[in-house]
């Protein structure tokens, strides 16, 4: 049988590949977007498009209520990708800010989550993955909006795991080091459109990180395309013992390792010196 998925955050990136990868491998994707023009195209790649915003509830449950009018109310699998990063060293960060920064990674992944899950237990099976980050489990400086979110993310997935046992239902986190995609270029409009650089304390370092958010190609060592990320969503969605936990790309193994293994002195004394690179 077809198996069905939902997919948030389709509109390039990580979300485009999964979705396209899926289909051509013979999944039903209901692909998502928050802009009306990505939804178009979407549709035009054959995709079953759907608008989706995880800042707005009432979008949820409408993109929700769409896709189990397709399926006879069933879904195989549901792919939390969508998401942003606000920049900022955390002495600049609003509460508003901070807030939009959890409704969209956070709030809004977990009310959709919420609303899957009843479906999988009626049908006794499902696999829900949480597109996490590296930074799940470490900290850069001036990321601390993003570092929160994600950490919070990495919480509650490993306590839906917990609570989910016996149901069918298998949970995972995919963590990816740096991946080629517009994340960048996201991250630099929410940096324009929220952080004063020139009031601020960290104005020297801003001028390096508004360099970096803007330079074209990787921005680091070891970036992988979106395919190194669709390889492990298709073992999270297909092996019969999913793992808990998939890094992706050198970066994310390496600190897995260090974050369990290294003094925090120690590895507060690696992530200082790269945090010092890009603002230099």
């Amino acid at each position: 049988m077809m198996r069905s998925i939902l997919i948030t955050g389709c509109s390039s990136g990580i979300g485009l590949c999964a979705a396209v990868g899926l289909q051509a491998r013979g999944y039903r994707v209901f692909a998502t977007a928050r802009k009306a023009a990505d939804v178009e195209m979407l549709a035009a790649k054959g995709l079953d498009a759907l608008q989706l915003d995880l800042a707005d509830s009432a979008s949820i449950h409408r993109a929700v209520d769409a896709v189990l009018a397709q399926t006879g109310g069933t879904l195989d699998a549901l792919f939390n990708n969508a998401g942003y990063g606000q920049p900022g060293a955390v002495e600049d960060l609003s509460r508003d800010v901070l807030r939009a920064q959890f409704e969209t990674n956070l709030f809004g992944m977990i009310e959709l989550t919420n609303q899957i899950i009843p479906v999988m237990r009626r049908q006794g099976h499902g696999r829900i993955v949480q597109n996490s980050s590296i930074l799940g489990y470490i900290t850069l400086a001036y990321r601390g909006a993003y570092n929160a979110s994600k950490f919070a993310i990495e919480g509650i997935t490993d306590t839906l795991r917990l609570e989910l046992r016996g149901s069918g239902i298998q949970v995972s986190l995919i963590e990816p080091g740096p991946i080629k995609s517009c994340f960048r270029a996201n991250a630099f409009a929410a940096y324009q459109h929220n952080i004063d650089a020139q009031a601020s304390a960290h104005h020297a370092q801003y001028a390096a990180i508004e360099r970096r958010l803007q330079k074209v190609g990787p921005a680091v060592p070891f970036t992988l395309g979106p395919e190194a990320v669709l390889e492990k969503l298709i073992h999270a969605l297909e092996s019969t013992h999913p793992r808990a936990r998939y890094p992706v790309t050198k970066p994310a193994h390496f600190f897995a390792y260090a974050k369990r293994w290294l003094p925090t002195v120690w590895l507060d004394r690696i992530l200082g010196n790269i945090s010092d690179s890009e603002t230099k």
